[in-house]
């Protein structure tokens, strides 16, 4: 057992330090925290030995299944805040989860450089459009409930979300600033997001990595039970404090902020990968 704990102790203490940020990200900005668990995740099992395709995949699992407990932690206290509007997240929820289901089904197939590079390149897109965003607060004419945004944005978003083991947030936070809604309506509602692709992303993670060998040991298709326990245990926690935290800051700033935390995140993936 001593041996074990030298080995591997450094490695348990990177993941539950990881869920502490990750939990905490995800209640700040309603989002899953896949940003985060993502490079994380890979890089721990890439020190592991375990190979690339694997390795990257198994984060991604690993992470949706993650976001199942940190979107609840965080839409709870969003919620009892009063900033979710029920509507919105009802009214998408149903083609999010179909995208999800879809991402998730053909996670198998996708190369591993496909599945990095769409991940840096839409997250530096949606930290852009936070760091340069208008200042103006005009109100934008836009139905989000009109079913040719909600049907092909939805499922887009779910799609994305699922195969690079995000919550969804990121996206939902863009589409619901750019249509004028409040920063922090925006967040609190985007945290919904995260359930609907959370659900059937982790189901078809599952199945389509099912009989995949050299996998992580004691993993349940691409989903490794270990840090999914190590992970959801320390976000879990964290993801409510989160969430305090947000309704305190100013608007502005926690955009900032969260444009610069998803920047960072993807440029550490792309290095992982491609460097």
């Amino acid at each position: 057992m001593a041996e074990v704990i030298a080995e591997y102790g450094w490695l348990l203490a990177g993941m539950l330090a990881a869920g502490c940020v990750t939990g905490f990200a995800a209640g700040l900005f309603g989002i899953g925290g896949g940003v985060i668990t993502v490079p994380v995740l890979y890089g721990v099992f890439q020190a592991l030995d375990f190979a690339e395709e694997q390795s990257l995949k198994a984060a991604i699992g690993t992470s949706l299944a993650v976001i199942l407990v940190t979107s609840v932690g965080s839409l709870t206290t969003h919620y009892r805040a009063g900033h979710v509007d029920r509507e919105i997240l009802i009214s998408w929820a149903p083609w999010i989860a179909a995208g999800a289901a879809i991402g998730g089904a053909v996670a198998r197939w996708v190369p591993v450089e496909v599945l990095t590079a769409v991940f840096v390149v839409g997250a530096i897109y949606i930290a852009s459009r936070r760091l340069f965003a208008k200042t103006d607060t005009e109100p934008r004419d836009i139905d989000l409930h009109a079913a040719y945004l909600k049907i092909p944005v939805g499922a887009g978003a779910g799609i994305f979300s699922a195969l690079m083991g995000l919550g969804g947030g990121a996206v939902g936070v863009m589409v619901m600033t750019f249509a004028g809604r409040p920063m922090h309506q925006a967040i609190a509602t985007s945290a919904g997001f995260g359930l609907a692709v959370a659900a059937p992303g982790v189901a078809g993670f599952i199945v389509s990595g099912w009989s995949v060998a050299g996998l992580p040991p004691a993993s349940l298709g691409f989903v490794n039970l270990p840090a999914f326990a190590t992970l959801a245990l320390t976000a879990g926690v964290m993801a409510p404090v989160g969430a305090r935290f947000a309704h305190r800051l100013n608007a502005i700033v926690l955009s900032r902020i969260f444009a610069i935390y998803v920047a960072i995140a993807a440029v550490s993936l792309g290095v992982d990968v491609f460097g």
